[in-house]
Order: C-alpha cells, then sequence, then structure tokens
C-alpha cells in the first residue's frame, strides 16, 4: 500500500515491518516522531528513558535476550549514548540493534552542528543513510539483516530534513521475528581487558568484510548519466543534486556511508571527467576519496557549515540559481519567545530583576537568555548547569554564592542533572538549583518523563518525587513555589540565596499549553488606569504590547496567569 509519510514515520514504520519488539529513547528534535510514531504499534514495546546512554542499554540487554531492538536520539544525544556505544561495537550483538541519531544541520534546534558520521568511524561500526521516507521504511530491515549477519550495532543516520519531509512509501506486513536464544558467552560480552583484547582483531575482520560489503550492495548505487560530470552524495545532498543537475550528470548516490567503498568509488571516478562530492557539514567522503588519490572538488567551494540547499549547490557548481519571488516589504524579525503563561517567565523575571548570574541548561526555557529577560549566562549541554555552578562557587567562594543560581528543567533534571546535585552535596559547595518543574518535556512537544506519572502511551507510570529525591542525595533545604505567585519566588531566591549550604527551588507548574491545563479567561485593560510605564513589557509576554502609549492584551494568547496584573502599580489589568 503506497502513502505520504514523513520520513521520522517511515523509520517507525520499518522498525515495525522488520519485527522490531523494544523500542527505548529520549526525545530530541528532530528524532522524536521516531518513537512517537512507533509507540502507536501495539506488537512494540516503547519508552521514554531518562537519557540516551539509558536508552541505548536497555536496547542492548533487549538484542542480548534475543530481541531486535532500537534506540532513537538526536545528534548530540549520540554523545551521551557514546560509552555503551563503543564497547558494543566490541561485544556485538544477539539479536539485531540499531541506534537511530538525527543529525540537525543548520541547527533549527540544537546547540551544536555535529555530524554523526565520526561516532561510526571511531566505533567502528556500520552507518546507513536514507535520503527520502521510502528508503527510510526499506533501509530499517536492511539495517538490522547487516547487524545480525555481521555481529554489530547498526548506526542509523537521518537529519532534520529527511525527518521533517514527506515522500511517497509502500508499506507492508509485519516479520515475524521469534526470540534469539540467549546464549551465555563471557569472552564476547565481558568486556574486561582479556577479553576486550581478544575481541579487537575480530572488529578490525568486521570493518574489512564491510568494506567488501561496501562495494557491491544495493545501498550504493551509479546512475549514470553525462560523463562530463560526476557527483559522490548521500541523504538530502543527493535530492538536491538531481533537482539541480537533473540527468546531466552521473551519480553515485551511498546509502551505507560508513565503512565506504574504495573500488565502486575509483570505478566511478575514472568514467567521469571531473568528480564533485556532496556532503552536509564534514568532509567524511570527500577525505576517504582523497586518500584513494582522487582528484576532488568539495569543500573547497562548498560551505563547511549549514544546511545545503538548491541554491546554495548551484551557486558553487556554476549552474543558474533560481531567483524565486521577492517580497520587497521589510518584514521584522519574529525570534522565539516563550510562550505566554510560560510558568518559567516569573521566575527569570525575578532573578534578572535581582541581577542574579543565571547557569542554564537546555530546554524551552533557555529562551530566558533572550530580550526582554536576558538572564541566562551559560547554556551548554543537558545537566550542564548543576555541574557548572559547583564548579563557579567552587572557584569565586562568596563573591558567587549569594547571586548565582543554576536552572534546569524537571526532564533535563531527570536526564543527566541529578549526577550534579549529587556533586554539590557531596563536595558541598554552597549552590543554589532551581528545578523548573512544568511537569512534562516541554521543548520537544510534551513528552513524558521519569517525574510526570504517565509513560509514551499516556497510562500512568512510576513516578519519582523531586522533593524526596533531592533530600535523599543530602540536600537539607528543598522548598516548592507557584511560579505565577511573584512574591512567593522572589523570597524564595532571596532566602535560599542567603542559606550558608546547598539548597534547592522546585518552581512547579504545568506547561501553560498542556491540554488537561484550562486557561483563565483572558485579562484586559483599564486604558484611564493604564500610564503606559511598560513595566508589564519587561516581562516578554507575547500577549501584551503597547499601542498608543498603553499597554494592550491579545485575548487570543492571554492565558489568565495574572504575573502582569502583580507588576502593575496602577492596577490596569483587570479580570
Amino acid at each position: 500500500m503506497k502513502k505520504l509519510m514523513l520520513g521520522n514515520a517511515a523509520v517507525a514504520r520499518g522498525l515495525y515491518e522488520a519485527g522490531c519488539g523494544l523500542i527505548s529513547s529520549y526525545p530530541g528534535t528532530p528524532s522524536t516522531e521516531i518513537t512517537e510514531e512507533a509507540a502507536k504499534y501495539n506488537e512494540i514495546y516503547c519508552e521514554w528513558a531518562p537519557n540516551e546512554k539509558a536508552a541505548v542499554e536497555v536496547a542492548f540487554g533487549a538484542s542480548l535476550a534475543g530481541m531486535r531492538s532500537c534506540s532513537v536520539m538526536k545528534h548530540v544525544g549520540l554523545n551521551v549514548a557514546a560509552d555503551p556505544l563503543f564497547t558494543a561495537s566490541y561485544t556485538g550483538v544477539n539479536a539485531g540493534m540499531i541506534i537511530a541519531v538525527a543529525d540537525d544541520a543548520g541547527m533549527h534546534s540544537s546547540q551544536n552542528e555535529q555530524d554523526s558520521r565520526h561516532y561510526a568511524i571511531a566505533a567502528k561500526v556500520p552507518m546507513l543513510e536514507p535520503s527520502d521516507s521510502s528508503e527510510a521504511l526499506e533501509f530499517i530491515e536492511i539495517a538490522y539483516e547487516i547487524s545480525e549477519r555481521y555481529d554489530t550495532p547498526v548506526l542509523f543516520k537521518m537529519c532534520t530534513r529527511i525527518a521533517h519531509s514527506q515522500s511517497v512509501v509502500e508499506t507492508g506486513q509485519r516479520m515475524k521475528m521469534p526470540l534469539k536464544s540467549y546464549k551465555k558467552n563471557i569472552p564476547k560480552y565481558v568486556m574486561m581487558p582479556g577479553n576486550a583484547k581478544g575481541r579487537h582483531p575480530i572488529i578490525e575482520q568486521r570493518t574489512r568484510d564491510l568494506i567488501s560489503y561496501a562495494e557491491t550492495t544495493a545501498l550504493n548505487r551509479v546512475e549514470p548519466g553525462d560523463t562530463k560530470l560526476g557527483i559522490i552524495t548521500s541523504s538530502t545532498s543527493y535530492q538536491y543534486a538531481r533537482e539541480v543537475f537533473g540527468e546531466k550528470v552521473s551519480i553515485l548516490k551511498l546509502g551505507l556511508v560508513h565503512p565506504l567503498p574504495e573500488k565502486l568509488i575509483k570505478d566511478f571516478a575514472a568514467k567521469v571527467d571531473k568528480l564533485v562530492v556532496l556532503e552536509e557539514l564534514d568532509s567524511i567522503i570527500e577525505d576517504h576519496c582523497r586518500r584513494l588519490g582522487l582528484e576532488i572538488t568539495g569543500k573547497d567551494v562548498l560551505p563547511l557549515e549549514g544546511e545545503y540547499s538548491q541554491s546554495l549547490i548551484a551557486e558553487k557548481l556554476g549552474m543558474p540559481v533560481a531567483t524565486g519571488i521577492k517580497i520587497d516589504e521589510d518584514i521584522p524579525p519574529r525570534p522565539p519567545v516563550m510562550c505566554a503563561g510560560c510558568p518559567h517567565r516569573s521566575i527569570f523575571y525575578i532573578l534578572s530583576k535581582n541581577k542574579v548570574t543565571v547557569l542554564g541548561d537546555i530546554g524551552c526555557y533557555t529562551l530566558g537568555a533572550v530580550a526582554p529577560l536576558n538572564s541566562i549566562d551559560l547554556a551548554l549541554c543537558m545537566g550542564a548547569s548543576v555541574s557548572s555552578i559547583h564548579g563557579f562557587n567552587k572557584a569565586l567562594g562568596k563573591s558567587s554564592e549569594g547571586k548565582t543560581v543554576a536552572v534546569i528543567g524537571d526532564s533535563t533534571f531527570m536526564h543527566s542533572g541529578m549526577t550534579g546535585l549529587a556533586n554539590i552535596a557531596y563536595n558541598q559547595s554552597n549552590s543554589t538549583v532551581i528545578i523548573l518543574d512544568n511537569s512534562i518535556t516541554g521543548m520537544t512537544g510534551h513528552q513524558q518523563n521519569p517525574t510526570s506519572g504517565y509513560n509514551i502511551k499516556g497510562d500512568p507510570a512510576g513516578k519519582i518525587d523531586l522533593e524526596k529525591l533531592c533530600t535523599a542525595m543530602g540536600i537539607r533545604r528543598v522548598r516548592v513555589v507557584d511560579p505565577y505567585d511573584l512574591d512567593a519566588c522572589n523570597t524564595a531566591v532571596k532566602e535560599e540565596l542567603g542559606a550558608d549550604e546547598p539548597s534547592v527551588i522546585i518552581s512547579r507548574r504545568p506547561c501553560a499549553l498542556l491540554k488537561y491545563v484550562k486557561p483563565k479567561p483572558a485579562l484586559t485593560i483599564d486604558v484611564d488606569k493604564c500610564k503606559g510605564c511598560n513595566a508589564c513589557m519587561k516581562l516578554g509576554c507575547p500577549a501584551i504590547s503597547m499601542k498608543n502609549k498603553k499597554a494592550e492584551v491579545d485575548a487570543s494568547l492571554c492565558v489568565g496567569c495574572g504575573v502582569c496584573r502583580q507588576l502593575c502599580a496602577f492596577d490596569a489589568f483587570q479580570g
């Protein structure tokens, strides 16, 4: 049956059809929908894990038990999962195991532009990369076949453009995959030094075998055309090349991007006058070709950074560039802001008002860094705020302890903030951590987490009590505040910063966009009382604007949280 399907949905369908039995993931744009879509198939057990390392280990455990498994994450999540990945390469698998990773060239929703192909090279595992939804489905079954044939985890590389674009796929039936029997094998699975030394030569031979496989697999194909120009490419760059050049060029389209073939590339190069490598981000394919002694046009004319496009490729390779439709209007920029009624806004207002140094983290609350709040000094990686404040305060001592906080979301705290808090408690820095508990993983579209009390299907699940957890970790001062209460937030921040020991403030109110959160009636403005002082504008709430030097509330956005009313000295906000 043919369907128009999102790339991520096609991966999920591929996992279903290939007999995958377990998926453990951590949400991260642009990979999130793979697990969400897979969870709709009752035949697959799906879960959100606390972090990517745990997710890969869960998937490995299922593989060891004889069930085809998968773990899904975004590119920076693979950093977190690197530890089990590298050693799972040594142990190999029992049933097939896939680690799906989605890169984000252009940094649409990421803090860096890393190229996950480096992990395939470093971990010595194969990596497949589809160029559309159809391949996203078809390649999954091949990935499992490779995993089981060559006794290896397989990296499956998506990217934003493939993950979030639609193309036609042909769906099939689910394969019946009985559990493979588990056999105890200490030399294979117990990676102490003596056993690991014995596994390393096996891994190197596996790579040589996979190179031979890369020469003939249908994953890599030559599409012959005019021989004046030959293009070696993969993923979205393949689609752009076809759109720019049509049938005017010959293309070597790579679906297995590690390990790369040698003879296939040399034979292709020998048949064309000029050879170009099109690949986003790093020069992985290009460097491989140069090691083969080939003369290549690549990153000498194409950028190392950013997402490619048809226009960019046409421009850099001397083809006509489509101009499109130009608009003469000067359209103002629309930077992202926290939603109207966001429970995080008031916390950042209080921190900014008190001129507190704020070490931030990864989540929608990172928007606390933008105007007018301007209240975040750091955003490094998941959990870094809690660890960093310990180092910051150890370095500066009394001069920073009373005016520096760490902020982190509830999901991010469970992901990797707990170890940082354990370090604070154990090594005793006078640090204050604010956990922004909005009862959901907000940054990736409302996924559940271990503190929400529900699993991926929305069914009741184990719920971790943040207050008891922090206390159990050795933090004696733990308090909960309602972020809609500005006075309470201000008092809590001042008192905890003034305390001479570690402390945690839990700012607790559900995300205003959750389905079960019912907004209050929108506020209105008494224009006679409004003095145009702009105090309410300091919140950066998108529901509030100024018109004719008077505040105005957009009723379609306002959720009636009342934070603005607490700022108004003239009682102009009504409702």
